[in-house]
């Protein structure tokens, strides 16, 4: 008797929609559970880009109803504390770095070498702090822009110099 094995060809879907916002058109993604795993802005240095990685894009812009309603009040200025349930890929080193940028509060600022230190990482740790705070794929959402220097100087933002200086403005922390 021969028997037959069937394996899925079927990609993974990344569902996604487009926003307005006063940094540019936002491009989220999500998960089929609805928790958000991207959220880019144009021009971001590891940005995603619709139809990339072989997955099946789909437009939904109701999955994400709840994102552009608290991404509008941020923006507003009413919003200190996004609630949404979030799914970024990465390491585990990464993800500890990713959540330590959640407790830096609205209106503040920390250092990769701080960052650091939150997570129990060495001091020479901080060069990978950077590269993981980098690498979050959730602009604004997890507030990466609040990372300066140990000197106080605006250093690199994956979405743009000029996008963490708006941010950190209308959070008043500039």
């Amino acid at each position: 008797m021969k028997s037959s094995t069937s394996v899925s060809t079927e990609l993974p879907t990344t569902y996604y929609t487009t926003l307005a916002s006063p940094l540019g058109e936002l491009l989220l993604t999500a998960d089929s559970s609805g928790a958000l795993t991207s959220l880019s802005v144009p021009g971001q240095k590891g940005g995603r880009v619709v139809g990339e990685g072989g997955e099946g894009w789909v437009r939904d812009p109701a999955r994400f109803a709840e994102a552009e309603r608290q991404l509008a009040a941020y923006f507003a200025g009413e919003l200190k504390e996004f609630e949404l349930e979030l799914k970024p890929e990465g390491t585990e080193f990464r993800r500890r770095v990713w959540d330590a940028l959640d407790a830096v509060p609205y209106g503040a600022t920390t250092t990769y070498g701080e960052v650091a230190a939150r997570i129990g990482a060495s001091r020479a740790a901080v060069r990978a702090v950077g590269g993981a705070v980098g690498a979050n794929p959730l602009l604004i959402v997890r507030p990466c822009h609040r990372v300066i220097g140990a000197d106080g100087s605006l250093t690199g933002y994956a979405g743009g110099l000029e996008r963490k200086v708006e941010l950190l403005t209308l959070e008043g922390s500039l």
